[in-house]
This record gives structure tokens, sequence and C-alpha cells, in this order.
């Protein structure tokens, strides 16, 4: 916030939108870096492993997820990237058995 010309306290806000698509994210630099490391924690985790692609097996594909984290006064703390499974494209019998 800060004391206008006029004497009128005005609050500023910062207003950054959110990519819907992993194309979209990549025309910012701070998106692009918020992907680098959510890929970086993968890696660190040792999340997943790299496997040869077989013919018989559907691929699950991922969803990318892009947020932008405020605090109280919403300002930016952070912008997020993450991905998640598209897990319910299975179908059990086909391509997983219940365990």
């Amino acid at each position: 916030m800060f004391l206008s010309q006029t004497g009128l306290w005005i609050k500023i806000t910062q207003i950054t939108l959110e990519p819907k698509t992993y194309k979209d994210a990549l025309t910012q630099s701070y998106w692009i870096e918020a992907i680098q490391e959510e890929l970086n924690e993968f890696e660190r985790l040792e999340l997943w492993e790299l496997v040869p692609r077989s013919d018989k097996v559907m691929v699950i594909t991922l969803k990318s997820i892009y947020k932008v984290k405020l605090d109280e006064l919403g300002g930016i703390l952070k912008n997020k990237a993450g991905l998640v499974a598209r897990g319910y494209r299975q179908e059990e019998g086909i391509d997983f058995e219940e365990s």
C-alpha cells in the first residue's frame, strides 16, 4: 500500500495469470524456473525411472498444473508448477490388476 498524492491509501496488487498449458508456461521465465524446480525435485527424490515403451501397455499421460502462491496481503510468494498423472484413463484387467 502507498499514500497517493490525494492522500488516499492505495493497495497495489500484482496480477499474474496462471498458464493453462505447458506451451503457455514456456512463454515466461518464472514459469520455466518453476517447472525446472519441480523436475529437479523428481530427480532428487527418485520419483520416476525411464523405461522402454512397450506397444502392449497404455502410457499414462501427465497434466501440468500451475499455481501462484500468495501471502496474506496478496503478494506473490512463489510460482508453483506440478505434474499429475492421468491414472483415471486406466482400465482394471487391461492396464493393471487389483492388488
